[in-house]
């Protein structure tokens, strides 16, 4: 009798798909940033909507219902779970928009291309009917795929298949956040603008980041994926010999943020992609800008990882992966006033990436490094960096000016390596 039962036990469980040793998933949305646990723990730390009341817990599955979770980024403390996948180039019925249903008062890219032909127009800003077209093009589509996020708020993804794609998340001149377990793909722009003065040549402009904090306080971004998935880059056409680039950053952190630590997530596939600190004449970052990457991996980004300016930032085991016949321009960006305090991280590149291309410089004067690890061997990335450099302006001494006091365990590269090839990103929390 006993081994029938167990039998039909065992039925029931192989038709409902759930196995024997099936544990509930843990609610994570009530979740708080530890202590200590990088510059989002200093002073009241970071908390986001876990004093949320039960009217202020939703569960959302599509673009209508994150939108009205959001509520137009208020202060009202609130928890939202993201089930699926959801797409921010929809509309209120849910369905799906492309770039041609965000045109509008006559624009197409042909026109446009040929109104600001350098050949013709020559390197004046775009201006006249065409670039109108383009910017009332580019605020429909703002309207939808720019979502603000505002303070005491806590967004999650369920389980290990949370994706929010085509949306930009704003922090702005918010605090006490937290996002989480989220897989974020594909913040495309229809509509990159023409600077015919950018970098010399020429560059295209585009407005949309996965995430993007400006003005932002007490910031806790953890085991996100964070990519372009769907539409890279490196496929797109070129136009005026330069890149029709449809995507900004990954994840930036500008106008005197502060006080944010990312953990554990992993940035993939893209250019540029994180900037801490977007220009050099920004002098009101000055003292802000304090940020923790720890335990993420950078796979196949090109540059930005991150890019600094003013701030003080820890970087501390993290994981670089550049796979073979990837572009590839550096990791570190030692900016203006700059003090990055680099330890434990681990690089893994191909043949033709040289341990001083790790590091490029735009007026920085500073970088601390401890206990890197280049494609297996320990290296002293400031020694090699400087020697490559030697006799120039670009020479960084190792003094950033300070020593930071709030992390987690900081593990040997070795050690980091491992736990963030399998730990990092969404879908991963243990």
């Amino acid at each position: 009798m006993r081994l029938r039962h167990l039998t039909i036990a065992a039925a029931l469980l192989a038709t409902l798909c759930i196995p024997a040793h099936a544990e509930a998933a843990r609610d994570i949305s009530r979740d708080i940033l530890p202590a200590d646990d990088g510059w989002a723990a200093y002073g009241s730390g970071t908390t986001g909507g876990s004093a949320a009341d039960d009217a202020h817990v939703f569960t959302v599955t599509d673009r209508a219902g994150l939108a009205r979770a959001l509520d137009g980024g208020s202060d009202t403390p609130k928890i939202i779970k993201i089930a699926g996948t959801i797409d921010a180039d929809t509309d209120d019925d849910g369905h799906h928009l492309d770039c041609d249903d965000y045109a509008t008062d006559g624009y197409g890219l042909k026109k446009y291309l040929a109104a600001y032909d350098p050949r013709t127009w020559g390197s004046a800003r775009p201006s006249g009917p065409q670039e109108e077209a383009r910017q009332a093009s580019a605020a429909k589509q703002a309207e939808r795929v720019t979502l603000p996020v505002g303070s005491n708020t806590t967004i999650v993804g369920l389980g290990d298949s949370a994706v929010l794609k085509g949306a930009n998340l704003q922090v702005k001149n918010a605090g006490n956040v937290i996002i989480r377990n989220l897989d974020l793909r594909d913040a495309y722009d229809c509509f990159p603008v023409w600077q015919p003065n950018t970098g010399g040549l020429g560059d295209w402009k585009t407005s949309y980041d996965n995430i993007w904090l400006t003005g932002a306080t007490h910031v806790w971004i953890d085991h996100v994926t964070a990519s372009d998935k769907g539409h890279p880059d490196a496929k797109e056409p070129a136009y005026f010999a330069r890149n029709y680039l449809r995507h900004d950053g990954l994840l930036d952190i500008t106008g005197a943020s502060d006080l944010v630590t990312v953990s554990w997530s992993r940035f993939a596939d893209h250019d540029k992609a994180m900037l801490i600190g977007n220009s050099d004449s920004a002098t009101e970052d000055r003292g802000k800008l304090r940020v923790t990457l720890h335990h993420n991996q950078f796979e196949s980004v090109v540059q930005r990882a991150p890019r600094v300016r003013f701030g003080q930032v820890h970087v501390y085991d993290n994981r670089y992966v550049v796979p073979e016949g990837s572009e590839y321009r550096y990791s570190l960006g030692v900016s203006t006033e700059s003090g990055i305090y680099a330890e434990n991280n681990a690089f893994h590149t191909p043949s033709h990436v040289e341990v001083a291309d790790l590091v490029k410089s735009w007026n920085g004067t500073a970088l601390h490094q401890t206990g890197t690890l280049f494609n297996g061997y320990p290296v002293d990335l400031l020694a090699v960096y400087n020697a490559y450099n030697s006799g120039s302006e670009r020479d960084l001494t190792a003094d950033v000016g300070w020593t930071p006091t709030l992390h987690t365990k900081i593990d040997s590269a070795e050690t980091a390596d491992r736990e963030v090839a399998r730990g990092a990103g969404a879908g991963r929390i243990r």
